[in-house]
Formats: C-alpha cells, sequence, structure tokens
C-alpha cells in the first residue's frame, strides 16, 4: 500500500470539512462583520459554499471511490461511510433544493432586496433550514474526522518523536 493509498481518505474527507467549517464560522461571519452591504456579503457568501459544496462532492465522491477499490461494497455499511452518504445528501439537497428556493425568493422581490420586502419571512425561515442543515454537516463533518483518526490509529502506545 503507497502512502497516497493509505492516507487519501484522510486528506480528503478532512480538506472537506476543513472547507465547511472555515466557510461557515471564519468567512461568512467576517463578510457580513467587514462589508457594509449585507447583499453583497450574501452574495459573496452564496457564491463561496457552492464553491464549497462542490469541494465536498469531489471528496465525497473520491472518499468513496477509493473504500470501493480497496475494501469493496461491503465496507459501504460501515458508520463512518453511511455518515459520509448523510454528509453528501445533505449537500445536494442545501446546494440543489434549498438554494434555489433563497434565489427564487431573492429574484420575486427585485428590486427590492428580499429582506426588504414581503417575501423576508419566508426567505428567513428557508434560510434557517439550510443554516441548519449546514450546521449538521459540520457536525457530521467532525464526527466523521474523528472516526477516519481512530480507523488510522496506530494501536500501540503513543510515542513522541
Amino acid at each position: 500500500m503507497t502512502p497516497l493509498d493509505r492516507h487519501l481518505p484522510t486528506v480528503v474527507l478532512t480538506f472537506w470539512v476543513g472547507a465547511l467549517w472555515t466557510m461557515g464560522l471564519l468567512i461568512a461571519p467576517t463578510l457580513f462583520r467587514i462589508l457594509p452591504d449585507r447583499a453583497l456579503a450574501g452574495a459573496v457568501a452564496g457564491r463561496l459554499f457552492t464553491m464549497v459544496t462542490y469541494t465536498g462532492l469531489a471528496c465525497g465522491t473520491i472518499f468513496y471511490a477509493h473504500a470501493l477499490l480497496r475494501f469493496g461494497a461491503s465496507s459501504l455499511g460501515r458508520p463512518l461511510y453511511l455518515i459520509v452518504v448523510a454528509m453528501l445528501l445533505f449537500a445536494v439537497i442545501g446546494e440543489f433544493g434549498l438554494q434555489p428556493v433563497l434565489a427564487d425568493l431573492k429574484r420575486q422581490a427585485a428590486p427590492l432586496e428580499v429582506m426588504q420586502s414581503s417575501f423576508r419571512g419566508q426567505f428567513s425561515a428557508w434560510h434557517g433550514a439550510a443554516s441548519a442543515l449546514y450546521l449538521v454537516n459540520c457536525a457530521l463533518g467532525l464526527v466523521a474526522v474523528v472516526m477516519q483518526d481512530r480507523a488510522h490509529r496506530p494501536s500501540g502506545p503513543a510515542t513522541c518523536s
């Protein structure tokens, strides 16, 4: 087994979860804090969240393809792989189910900003659902990274060099 083969799942999973956390916990709040126009902050954050989603879809696909090639289909029923499936599913629901609803509400509100329109309540509710789904994905990502770490931790006593 090559080092790449052994470490690829950990790298792609950590990259994905790191992107989720960085975007949701650092970048988006910072955009809303430093940009004077909330609509602009939302537009920039929306584009970046889409990039994180596609990053996740790529990483999740690589993670799964690696598992199939290395362990066969029987490994895919393990809890770690089921968590990654849930993360992929939630990413798809967020991007292709909830985001189009939010975009449509913004379109309907034009020329007003959605939060200045009669669609404010609907937008807030759908945005809350999308945010909750994103936070669940962040939490699942944490669980997946910990499980992946445990799966690859040496069984002997820990040593420091």
